[in-house]
């Protein structure tokens, strides 16, 4: 009795600790109308891949550097593997860097040394012994499924194998944490494709936390558990990935993800559909299916119940990880109040639904 008392009082244990923590991270430059950075915070915990999305000039670049204090932030804190990065000194920082990785979009691979020389190159530079480096490289290159291009110079790589080389170095080090500058954004996508999945592999074999930066949803969506969307400098919205996909709300990250998602259309499908009758309104209608109300007969039950037509013209089945989620195009036709309550109703029941443009779907 003692003991299962002692047990139920005992305190839960703690949350671990996150791996990366950004905090009121604010970076200006000189002569910029706007800050680079205004007030972001994030937190990635150990083990998880976070991705950061933004367009051009949304201040993606400039936080992933001020990660590892490659751009050291005007305002906020930054700790990684618990140490506190803006307070550390350089010989501090220089050894916190050592658990930090760092893979570029444009490789940054040194032309005149080989695939195991570029490998090699951030131990010798940190004063690792020769034997110790080179039995590094040899771990590293089957790793990235490299191991027959040891000897060969960047001139003979193809982009893919290129950036299995900036994998491979960023790795050399045995870091906890790996920051991918859009390491994907200069490859075909086959290529990202596989990149991707040794990125994933990766991530599983040696316990990475990986953050990620990239302007592509699809990118998000193939390997990231939680998203940050970033847009002038300010985190807008963020999330796991599944939420944020299946139930964005800012109008950017609804515009990322329309990219991803699509609307598959046929193209003649909406010529062949009727007009409106006299007094109708017809509206074209994207309806995201998820969570408790996915498998639930969302469009025969709106039409009894306000009196619509609605007319699948387009739907499939997608999923992120584990989780299934389903599309449809809906043409919907009958009084345009009829037709706003059937939209408030199924966005009641948690589903996502947007007006699509009638011109885009068909021909």
């Amino acid at each position: 009795m003692l003991d299962q008392t002692a047990t139920a009082l005992a305190p839960a244990p703690a949350a671990a600790a996150p791996a990366i923590r950004l905090t009121g991270l604010t970076r200006r430059f000189p002569g910029a109308p706007a800050p680079a950075l205004d007030g972001v915070s994030l937190e990635v915990a150990a083990g998880e891949v976070f991705g950061v999305i933004g367009r051009s000039g949304a201040g993606k670049s400039t936080l992933i550097r001020c990660a590892n204090l490659l751009e050291r932030p005007d305002a906020g804190r930054v700790e990684v593997l618990g140490r506190d990065l803006t307070a550390e000194d350089e010989a501090g920082l220089r050894a916190a860097r050592r658990g930090i990785g760092m893979v570029f979009q444009h490789f940054n691979l040194l032309a005149s040394r080989t695939v195991a020389g570029n490998i090699a190159f951030p131990l010798e530079v940190a004063g690792v012994p020769r034997a110790e480096r080179e039995a590094r490289v040899a771990e590293l290159l089957p790793l990235v499924g490299l191991a027959e291009k040891r000897d060969a110079y960047p001139a003979r790589l193809s982009g893919g194998q290129k950036q299995r080389v900036g994998i491979a170095r960023a790795l050399a080090s045995r870091p906890g944490v790996l920051l991918c500058d859009e390491a994907t954004s200069a490859l075909d996508p086959d290529t990202t494709a596989e990149i991707l999945a040794l990125l994933a592999d990766l991530r599983a074999r040696l316990r990475l936390t990986v953050l990620l930066i990239t302007h592509e949803m699809a990118v998000v969506k193939a390997l990231c558990d939680r998203v940050a969307v970033l847009e002038a400098g300010r985190v807008i919205e963020q999330g796991r990935v599944f939420d944020v996909f299946t139930r964005p709300q800012a109008a950017t990250t609804r515009r990322f993800v329309a990219e991803v998602i699509g609307d598959e259309i046929p193209p003649g499908t909406l010529a062949a559909l009727p007009p409106p009758g006299p007094g109708e309104a017809r509206r074209l209608l994207r309806v995201l299916f998820a969570g408790p109300h996915s498998t639930r007969a969302v469009v025969s039950e709106a039409s009894r119940r306000f009196g619509l037509d609605l007319n699948i013209v387009s739907g499939r089945i997608d999923a992120i990880g584990a989780e299934p989620f389903g599309i449809l195009a809906l043409a919907a036709y009958g009084a345009a109040p009829a037709v706003e309550a059937a939209i408030a109703w199924m966005r009641g029941l948690g589903l996502a639904v947007d007006d699509l443009p009638w011109a885009e779907g068909g021909a």
